[in-house]
This record gives C-alpha cells, structure tokens and sequence, in this order.
C-alpha cells in the first residue's frame, strides 16, 4: 500500500463529504458500548477519528467484540497483535466474516480499507451499530451495555389465514385498486361544442 498524497478537485470533495458523514456523538456510545462489551482488556481510544481509527485498525478490538456476542463456540480462533499490515487485514477480514456469520448484512458492512487505511469511518461506525442493533434484537443475553444505545431491528410477524378469511378477501376491492365512487362525467364540458358545418 502506497501512501498517498493530499487529494485535490472532485477527489477532495468526495473525500471531504464522506468525512463529514462520521458522527463523534455515536463514536462515544461505541467506545462505551464495546469498552463494556469486552471489559477492560481492550482500553479506550483517545478522542476523535484518528484515535479511535487507531484503536480499530489492528483488528484485535473488533475480534474480542465479536466473540463477546457468541455464547457457544467463537468465530474467531486467533487474536493476535501484529504490526505487520497484512497480518492487520487478515484480522480485520475475520471479524468482518464473522460478523456476517451472527447476521449482519453486506450493505451494513465496511471494506478492510475504509478502516485500516481510514478512507470511510463513517461505514465502520454503521457496521458497528448494526452489530449492536444486531445483539439487541437476538436478546441472547450476551449483549452488555444500555439497550436505548442502538434500535431493536423489526421481527418477523407471520399471520395464517383461514380459507374463509382468504376467500372473503378477495369480494372485497381495495383502496389500492381506486375508487369509483361519485365518479361520473355528467355536467362536465369544455369549451365550445364543435361546430359541423
């Protein structure tokens, strides 16, 4: 990975939108959310992106978070430290895979970049709170930190008609389909009659 430079013209600009998009307020709530989570083993990051990038980036924070969620068997064998990039990526990648393997969608997902690199840390704080959202809504106990952080995702409410509740359905027209109550053309014209010469 090359470094690179300050980006200028329609590069900054994308850049500069997609900065303006990571919320400090939820940052805090995260930090709380996983420094209750995994318990003092994994610190606190300084304040702001930079430091709580920093925090995230090797992986190891994001491992300990995800296998604090499964009661049973962790997904993630081997948390190990390592300052070398790759080994930082692979880390990374894991928690992203076993994030999706508790449930969380791939749009709700970051890339490796956005956070090793910090190209978007506005989608690893999405990621995060769909996770939270995620432990909420399976209330498999596992979860520790103040219900109110992150919204209950919606369940399922499967209803079972009758046969005689599906066939009085269908006599009935909906609303859906318009109305033809009151409708009729009578006393309506425009302009002049035509004129037939």
């Amino acid at each position: 990975m090359a470094n690179k430079g300050p980006s200028f013209g329609l590069s900054r600009q994308v850049q500069d939108k997609i900065d303006s998009k990571y919320d400090t307020e939820l940052e805090q709530i995260l930090v709380e959310w996983i420094s209750r989570q995994c318990g003092t083993c994994v610190g606190r990051p300084e304040p702001g992106k930079t430091g709580f990038q920093a925090w995230l980036k090797d992986g190891c924070v994001l491992s300990e978070l995800i296998n604090s969620l499964f009661s049973g068997d962790k997904p993630v064998k081997k948390i190990q430290g390592s300052s070398m990039a790759f080994k930082q990526m692979e880390q990374i990648s894991q928690f992203l895979s076993a994030a999706e393997k508790y449930g969380v969608t791939k749009t709700d997902m970051f890339q490796t970049v956005d956070l090793w690199e910090g190209k978007d840390l506005a989608a690893v704080q999405r990621t995060l709170s769909a996770l939270g959202s995620l432990a909420i809504t399976k209330d498999e106990g596992t979860y520790n930190g103040d219900p109110n952080w992150f919204f209950k995702k919606a369940q399922e409410n499967k209803r079972d008609f009758s046969d005689e509740q599906l066939k009085a359905g269908k006599g009935v027209i909906g609303l859906q389909m318009g109305s033809n109550k009151g409708a009729s053309q009578g006393g309506m014209s425009y302009g002049r009659p035509r004129q037939i010469l």
